[in-house]
């Protein structure tokens, strides 16, 4: 059985202020914005080239057993960039308070900034320079060939 990681629940404070914030200053596409059944609204974006989402709502929460998390308690959420120069630019560009890149080795993969949401959900920015060359969604669907 193939499984993916689809979406993610984000928990945040104020829907449109998360909307505003992910789409203008990170760049993540709004793919849906709107009541999906009555009393429940979700905002889901995607980061550009990405096969997973995050979901904003208003009632998500009471559809998932378990703690309803704090809005900001959510930290190491990871991005993954082929270039961190180059996005570090285009995020500060959009207005992104976003850590310098700090290469912890000259390995692929070994390079990360760091920012938080306007809740203080916590993320990573990982240079990972395969990607340029390799992106995931194509080693997947070769994979999946491979293994049909």
């Amino acid at each position: 059985m193939d499984m993916t990681l689809e979406v993610i629940p984000l928990p945040v404070s104020d829907i449109d202020r998360a909307r505003d914030f992910y789409r203008d200053k990170v760049g993540f596409h709004v793919d849906i914005d709107r009541e999906v059944m009555p009393g429940m609204r979700i905002v889901q974006l995607t980061p550009p080239g990405s096969g997973c989402s995050i979901a904003l709502g208003d009632s998500i929460w009471e559809m998932t057993p378990g703690p309803t998390p704090a809005p900001g308690s959510y930290q190491g959420l990871q991005l993954c960039v082929a270039d961190i120069k180059a996005a570090h630019a285009e995020l500060t560009a959009r207005g992104l308070e976003v850590a310098e890149p700090v290469q912890y080795s000259p390995d692929d993969g070994a390079t990360f900034m760091h920012f938080k949401d306007p809740d203080g959900n916590g993320w990573a920015v990982q240079e990972y320079r395969r990607r340029a060359t390799e992106p995931l969604h194509k080693l997947l669907a070769a994979l999946a060939a491979r293994n049909a």
